[in-house]
C-alpha cells in the first residue's frame, strides 16, 4: 500500500505568499509522484452586491492569475516526478466554490493553502480558509506559513 499522496490540491489566493505556497506544493507533488491541482477562486461576493458582474472582468482576473503563476506551472509541468498539472479557476463565494466545485469533485489526498494572516477583527468575523478546510474536508491539510 502506498502511504504517499496521489492527488495534491493547492489553494491559491492571489496574495504575495502564493508563490511560496505553490513552490511547496510542487515539491510535495514531486516527492510523492502525485498529480498537482492548482485551485483559485475569484471572489464574487463584492461583485454580487452590485447585482451582476461583467464576464470580461472575471476573464481579466483569471488571465492575471494564470500569468502570475505561469513560470511555476511550467516548472511543474516539466518535472518528470509530477504525474500531471491541472489549473482550476472558478468565480464564486470562496468557501462554497472551493468545497463544492473543486475539492468534492477532485477528492484530493492532501490540500495545501497559505496562512493569510487576517487581522484579529477580520478573523473573528470571517474565519479563515485554512480553518474552514480543517473543519470541512476529510483529507490531510497542510497550511504553509
Amino acid at each position: 500500500m502506498n502511504e504517499g499522496y496521489s492527488k495534491v490540491f493547492v489553494s491559491l489566493d492571489g496574495t504575495e505568499q502564493q508563490d511560496f505556497v505553490l513552490a511547496r506544493a510542487i515539491k510535495v507533488a514531486a516527492n510523492n509522484g502525485a498529480k498537482l491541482y492548482i485551485g483559485h477562486v475569484i471572489d464574487s461576493t463584492a461583485l454580487e452586491s452590485a447585482g451582476s458582474y461583467p464576464v470580461d472582468l472575471v476573464n481579466g482576473l483569471e488571465e492575471a492569475f494564470r500569468n502570475s503563476i505561469a513560470e511555476q506551472v511550467q516548472e511543474a509541468e516539466e518535472n518528470p516526478d509530477i504525474a500531471g498539472v491541472e489549473i482550476i479557476i472558478k468565480a464564486g463565494r470562496i468557501r462554497e466554490t472551493l468545497k463544492d466545485e473543486m475539492l468534492d469533485v477532485i477528492q484530493p489526498d492532501l490540500v495545501m493553502c497559505g496562512a493569510r494572516g487576517l487581522s484579529s477583527i477580520k478573523y473573528a468575523l470571517l474565519g479563515s480558509i485554512s480553518t474552514f478546510l480543517l473543519r470541512s474536508t476529510e483529507c490531510d491539510i497542510l497550511v504553509v506559513k
